[in-house]
């Protein structure tokens, strides 16, 4: 997962021995644009208002994916049904999210808060078991989500001590509600959207959310112009971390199916830590290395195919 995390997942699901090379090249890539969302958001956030900072992201989104849907010559989205439903995911999986992560990364990392990130899937099933009759929690998935929560426990310790345990929660919460929007991105199927337009219609509509929370609590006229890069940083978010970052999304689904993509989850924090490292100097003290080790085999447990991805390979055939 991302701070930028995909829509609903269509049912089609290859297996994930067939990956290819040019699919590998397009996941480790994918991982790095939506690891570079919390570098980017670190640099943005130092000199712009959270709620401004994440309106433009969306708005810059939304113009983004708009042309793509022009471009392939997707229709919009209509009808009332569905844009109730998208105006949903986008405050659940878009406005609530992306504000929570740029709110703590006023005071962590980039690495930090990407680690926190990747307890969506494990926020997930605990969603998914309470509002779902198909996706119950197993021994797997529970062991999973206890190792996960033993994760963020290592983490928050030295952030009491640092004074900034707001700011771990804060991207915990986020995560949270990226797992009530993959719950409510089931709706999606019924409504026979496809994927890029309910990528479009969500974003679009976190923008509707995010412009008047700009104008009415930032008041951004009232704030300095943010230096060169951080305009950079927050046209990054949009145009790639949010806009073009689901061309890619979209080609590895077409390409390896929903299994690839949620490997992606494994890749994201280490390229952000990465990114975080070379560009801010940032560094990761032994007990957030513990505790991004513990969330890391939480999502393990908890992600059976990834598992599975791991096994010879004629344990892994598909079945007829």
């Amino acid at each position: 997962m991302s701070s930028t995390p995909p829509p609903a997942v269509p049912p089609h699901t290859p297996s994930a021995t067939g990956i290819s090379a040019v699919t590998w090249v397009m996941m480790l890539s994918l991982s790095v644009i939506w690891g570079g969302s919390f570098l980017f958001g670190r640099v943005a956030v130092a000199h712009m208002p959270p709620f401004t900072l994440v309106a433009v992201r969306v708005l810059l989104g939304t113009m983004t994916l708009a042309a793509i849907l022009l471009v392939t010559r997707t229709a919009f989205p209509k009808g009332r049904t569905i844009w109730l439903a998208l105006l949903g995911m986008g405050l659940i999986n878009n406005t609530i999210p992306f504000s929570l992560i740029i709110y703590g990364q006023r005071d962590i990392g980039a690495g930090l808060a990407s680690i926190l990130n990747a307890m969506t899937p494990l926020f997930t099933v605990l969603v998914a078991h309470g509002l779902t009759e198909d996706e119950k929690l197993n021994r797997s998935k529970i062991a999973g989500v206890l190792l996960g929560l033993a994760g963020v426990i290592v983490l928050l310790g030295p952030a009491v001590k640092e004074g900034h345990p707001f700011a771990i929660l804060s991207c915990v919460a986020a995560a949270l509600s990226y797992g009530f929007g993959s719950v409510w991105g089931r709706r999606f199927k019924r409504l026979n959207l496809a994927p890029l337009q309910t990528a479009f219609g969500q974003v679009c509509s976190a923008t509707l959310m995010m412009i008047p929370l700009s104008v009415v609590i930032d008041r951004p006229w009232e704030q300095p112009l943010p230096p060169q890069e951080a305009l950079q940083a927050v046209a990054a978010l949009g145009v790639f971390c949010t806009g073009f970052a689901y061309i890619l999304f979209f080609r590895i689904l077409a390409n390896a199916g929903a299994t690839a993509v949620s490997l992606v989850t494994f890749l994201i924090p280490p390229s952000a830590i990465i990114l975080g490292s070379v560009v801010l100097g940032e560094s990761l003290t032994m007990m957030q290395w513990i505790g991004m080790a513990l969330i890391g085999f939480g999502l393990a447990a908890v992600d059976g195919r990834f598992m599975r991805f791991f096994r010879p390979a004629q344990n892994a055939a598909p079945k007829p």
